[in-house]
């Protein structure tokens, strides 16, 4: 009886395991660019009926958290297999941590050099830079967040965020 209710609890167990997922689920880009990778890992979260951006918004840049760490949980990471000119800003190849100052007029995208912490984890006197980014609104709604890397042709791309009622890039040249 002990043995069959123990291997009743480990099955129920693993079943709950398996039905749940994370409201911030991983998530990952990368794109190639004159041969060399570019790659951000981040998790996304969701609106879920949320006030996202704005006075009162759940990334408003204006409470406890002067930055947004671009995304949930864990801070987001972007390794680059070049040097990079992100917006004006010389960006040597390795691994950082990105943030966006979204209270800002036009946001900032901030490079960090500390890298492996959690998301809330700021120290502005690690910020390799920052530099601003073109916003505009969505044709609709985005639920879920999102982190774009794209190609422009040669040695050009883009990153891109898009949340809510907010699209925010910067372009990227490899050096």
């Amino acid at each position: 009886m002990i043995k069959f209710c123990l291997i009743s609890a480990t099955l129920l167990a693993s079943t709950a395991l398996l039905a749940w997922s994370p409201q911030s689920p991983p998530a990952d880009t990368s794109v190639t660019i004159g041969g060399k990778m570019i790659s951000i890992k981040y998790f996304a979260p969701s609106v879920r009926g949320r006030k996202i951006f704005g006075d009162g918004g759940l990334v408003s840049g204006d409470g406890t958290y002067p930055v947004w760490r671009t995304g949930a949980d864990s801070a987001t990471s972007l390794h680059t297999d070049a040097d990079l000119d992100i917006n004006g800003l010389t960006v040597p190849k390795g691994d950082y941590t990105i943030y966006t100052l979204v209270n800002a007029n036009p946001w900032q995208l901030i490079v960090n050099k500390q890298t492996k912490q959690w998301g809330t984890v700021y120290q502005p006197g690690q910020d390799l830079g920052r530099v601003p980014m073109t916003v505009t609104k969505p044709s609709a709604p985005v639920e879920k967040f999102k982190i774009a890397l794209s190609s422009a042709g040669g040695n050009k791309g883009k990153l891109q965020l898009e949340w809510d009622n907010v699209v925010a890039s910067v372009p990227v040249v490899v050096k």
